[in-house]
């Protein structure tokens, strides 16, 4: 039995205020058909190096910044429409002091990765999830925001732009993140005048400095992610600087993240702090619903799918902190974590370890969503896009 009622109904609600983006939906997946394939012809700055790669050590490379060649820039005004975005080389942005999102936090992001296949092909994945998750974002925040259709072309534009930047495959993945800011003036409390949405791009390796070994995660009972009827459930700016408290607090005592409970009761679980998290237990896989508190993770929606169709049972509802502590199995999940899994946790005075290594059921989703990601594997369902 697949118990999915709580996060379909949270779903259902939250997509009531954004309609318009089902439409938006509808026409790109027209854009993707082959009849509408004049959008995968991306134009090139005439700049662009003709090496096949950018000089890095792909052998030792890390999650942090390392600027690809191209941004990405498209602006609005009162009128709320997004005017012809462009790219330029990457380089600082420059503010009013009295911009919405310096003095309101009036913003939101998103983080997406182009892979790189065995031939050299560049690959994005699961587009249209990222940006509606975006347009749901800017009707929590009262922003103007581009429709799915530009920011899926502004995407494709900057993977393309930086595809030099993008490692080969096995070292690592070119991270693009697009930002989306309230950037017009204002003083009094009040959504902005003006929004900028940029997009920039560098190349990661693993998101943990353990790699790809087994996490030390630490469970959190007096800092919080997310309250209910709050801004938890999107990607706002203004979820992630909270958690670095806790964060320091947890890796300094050798850990290498938080997990978060609920603010209401302290018992069930959230999140970690950049991820979303499941239980395995024999043939069940759980994970917390997303009912406002929790992001809709695109990574999480793409191990369900891919553990329901190889017969695995999904349950996405609230879990105990009890139930946590009895599980076989833990792994987190993320664009930029990927599938990571979880080895150790730990709650006020007691560890539990987990099952991990290659028979792990983390082990073997995380191989076939990354086989799908990279061209290794079929994709059946329509989630990569080819950009040339």
């Amino acid at each position: 039995m697949i118990q999915t009622n709580s996060g379909l109904r949270s779903l259902v609600q939250s997509l009531r205020p954004i309609t318009s983006s089902l439409s938006e939906i509808a026409a790109y997946s027209c854009y993707t058909s082959q009849a509408a394939s004049a959008l995968q012809q991306v134009s090139r700055p005439d700049s662009y190096s003709e090496d096949e790669y950018a000089k890095v050590d792909w052998d030792n490379l890390r999650f942090g910044i390392t600027p690809a060649d191209y941004m990405y820039t498209m602006k609005c005004s009162s009128d709320g429409k997004f005017e012809q975005g462009q790219l330029a080389p990457y380089g600082n942005v420059e503010l009013s002091p009295s911009a919405a999102v310096l003095n309101y936090g009036q913003g939101l992001y998103e983080g997406t990765k182009a892979y790189r296949t065995e031939d050299g092909r560049l690959l994005l994945f699961r587009l249209d999830q990222n940006a509606t998750r975006m347009k749901m974002g800017a009707d929590r925040l009262c922003m103007a925001c581009p429709s799915i259709y530009q920011i899926i072309d502004a995407v494709k534009q900057t993977a393309l732009a930086n595809k030099r930047w993008t490692p080969p495959r096995g070292k690592g993945t070119l991270y693009i993140r697009p930002l989306l800011m309230g950037s017009g003036p204002i003083l009094g409390l009040a959504p902005a005048p003006e929004y900028t949405f940029l997009i920039y791009a560098s190349p990661v390796g693993n998101y943990f400095k353990e790699g790809l070994k087994p996490l030390n995660l630490y469970v959190e009972d007096e800092f919080h992610r997310a309250t209910r009827g709050g801004a938890g459930g999107v990607k706002s700016i203004t979820n992630y600087a909270p958690v670095l408290k806790a964060m320091a607090r947890a890796k300094s005592r050798g850990f290498s993240d938080v997990l978060y409970l609920d603010s209401a009761n302290k018992k069930n679980l959230e999140e970690v702090s950049s991820c979303n998290i499941f239980l395995v237990k024999g043939n069940i896989i759980s994970s917390p619903a997303t009912s406002g508190t929790i992001l809709p993770g695109v990574t999480r929606r793409s191990i369900i799918e891919i553990a329901l169709d190889h017969g695995y049972q999904v349950e996405e509802r609230a879990i105990p902190l009890d139930e946590l502590m009895d599980a076989d199995e833990v792994f987190c999940t993320g664009t930029a974590v990927g599938v990571a899994p979880v080895g150790t946790i730990t709650y006020q005075d007691r560890r539990v370890e987990y099952n991990v290594g290659e028979e792990s059921v983390s082990q073997k989703l995380y191989s076939i969503l990354e086989g799908i990601k990279t061209g290794v594997i079929e994709d059946k369902k329509g989630w990569t896009i080819e950009i040339q």
